[in-house]
């Protein structure tokens, strides 16, 4: 009887085939291919070094989520499947001047790609004027810098809110009236 220590009793039998292993099959020409190769052949030791990835910057995780922001609120799916032009035009009924439109005057479901972005422009200048007005309540900061924040960012609320106010109107003439 051997050892246990004895590596010849420890090593298992390859032809049985039950154990439920994936190496162990029955069929010899798999034993072949997979077995005789690696007896002539090594594979070279190679060094090689993971890559290490590091996690991004809080400011760029921040400008990367501020631009898809701005993108998905200026419509930029919809003009990449519609294809708008980038500003329409009209004829002047008096003159006869061809003269731009921005907006689309009378459908909602419809924009020019420069509506898109001046207005998501103003959505996201509404954004950091809050994210400005939060800066403003940070009690380690100086007075003075915190009431520039808190002008800067009432001003940028109070502006984002008029001129989208303003572009609803332009868009759809008799809404709030």
């Amino acid at each position: 009887m051997r050892a246990k220590s004895d590596p010849a009793a420890a090593a298992p039998s390859s032809s049985s085939g039950g154990d439920g292993s994936p190496g162990a099959s029955l069929d010899p020409i798999f034993h072949l291919l997979r077995v005789v190769p690696f007896s002539f052949l090594r594979p070279p030791r190679l060094r090689l070094k993971l890559p290490s990835l590091t996690l991004p910057s809080p400011n760029a995780v921040f400008a990367l989520l501020l631009l898809t922001y701005f993108m998905v609120v200026s419509g930029i799916v919809y003009d990449i499947i519609v294809e708008p032009p980038g500003i329409g035009s009209t004829q002047d009924p008096y003159t006869g001047a061809v003269r731009p439109v921005v907006f689309m005057s009378g459908r909602v479901n419809g924009q020019y790609i420069i509506e898109g972005l001046s207005s998501g422009f103003m959505f996201v200048l509404g954004g950091v004027g809050i994210i400005l007005l939060d800066l403003a309540l940070d009690r380690n900061r100086a007075k003075s810098v915190k009431l520039s924040y808190a002008s800067a960012g009432v001003s940028s609320v109070v502006l984002a809110y008029v001129m989208s106010m303003l572009f609803i109107r332009i868009k759809i003439p008799a809404y709030l009236r």
